[in-house]
């Protein structure tokens, strides 16, 4: 990604390009497929005869047998096959009627669990695998992946980090097949406070995120030499900002929608200056404009052009 800015034509032979358009980074792929990793999906369920929950996870199938299983105090050997209702099998160790030690519980889809158990709950270490091949391997407490873990997205994406709740909670770092990468902070799943989002070109990103978004204070740094240091609002620069661009061009001030709004200061290397308003992105109100020969003009813009100079008193 990291896109080049079109250049526009100059505008009365003074603005030149200071009204190119700013073309910033398209948002990182959402990463909603690796969280709460091990809900049921009813369409792969093997339940017919009644509605299956679209919050239901693996492990709350067999809870009601399980339930059963202690309240009756049914003696189980260790690792010996265990069969549920279900269709679900365990094989490992029990303690009280519960699942507890070591153990492994495959599902009728081929999903499983194997790893430490404590009082019929997945806690302690342990590997998820789903029936389509993807992976969770990392801490567990009540049936929820909370601690440290590595999660594999077949043929997508890998996430190495914190979690909380089965979800991405912490300090993590996302990376996708094509190249991308994320390294930050994670809160209930999403992208959360401070974290750096590198493109496959080499442009990147580091800054303040909300809830799977660049917002707030961040700095922009593409593979052509752009650089923009400001604020962001849902992934567009919006608010305060200061862009520079390869070969000396500078804008600093207000920005709206990805766009120059407000009260600006564009600059050229080779010494011309516009001080002035614009609205979407071209000179448009008062503004004062510096010519190479540092003579100084004030006049009034409108859509990039000067359409009427002020008198001097």
């Amino acid at each position: 990604m990291g896109q080049t800015c079109a250049q526009k034509a100059a505008c009365c032979g003074e603005a030149n390009d200071a009204n190119s358009q700013v073309i910033c980074p398209n948002p990182p792929p959402s990463d909603e497929h690796i969280t709460n990793h091990t809900n049921l999906d009813p369409a792969e369920s093997d339940v017919h005869d009644e509605e299956v929950p679209a919050s239901m996870t693996y492990f709350d199938r067999e809870a009601g047998e399980l339930a059963q299983l202690v309240e009756t105090n049914a003696v189980i050997e260790n690792d010996a096959k265990y069969e549920f209702k279900s269709g679900a099998s365990y094989i490992g160790s029990w303690k009280s009627s519960m699942r507890h030690g070591y153990g492994k519980q495959v599902w009728p889809d081929g999903a499983f669990y194997e790893g430490q158990w404590s009082e019929n709950c997945a806690s302690g270490c342990g590997r998820f695998t789903h029936s389509d091949g993807d992976v969770f391997v990392g801490q567990w407490v009540g049936n929820m992946a909370s601690g440290m873990g590595i999660y594999l997205h077949k043929g997508s994406t890998t996430y190495k980090g914190q979690w909380r709740n089965d979800l991405q909670d912490g300090y993590g770092v996302e990376a996708w097949m094509e190249g991308a990468r994320y390294e930050g902070a994670f809160r209930n799943g999403q992208k959360h406070g401070y974290g750096s989002y590198y493109w496959m070109d080499g442009s990147r990103y580091l800054g303040r995120w909300v809830d799977n978004v660049i917002d707030g204070h961040g700095m922009y740094l593409a593979c052509d030499g752009r650089c923009f240091r400001g604020q962001w609002k849902e992934s567009v620069i919006d608010g305060i900002g200061r862009y520079i661009w390869p070969g000396g061009r500078e804008y600093s001030g207000r920005y709206l929608s990805d766009q120059k709004h407000g009260f600006g200061i564009f600059k050229w290397p080779d010494g011309r200056l516009y001080q002035g308003f614009w609205v979407n992105g071209k000179q448009s109100g008062m503004g004062a404009y510096t010519a190479k020969d540092g003579s100084t003009k004030i006049a009034y813009w409108e859509d990039g052009k000067r359409t009427r100079d002020v008198e001097e008193s």
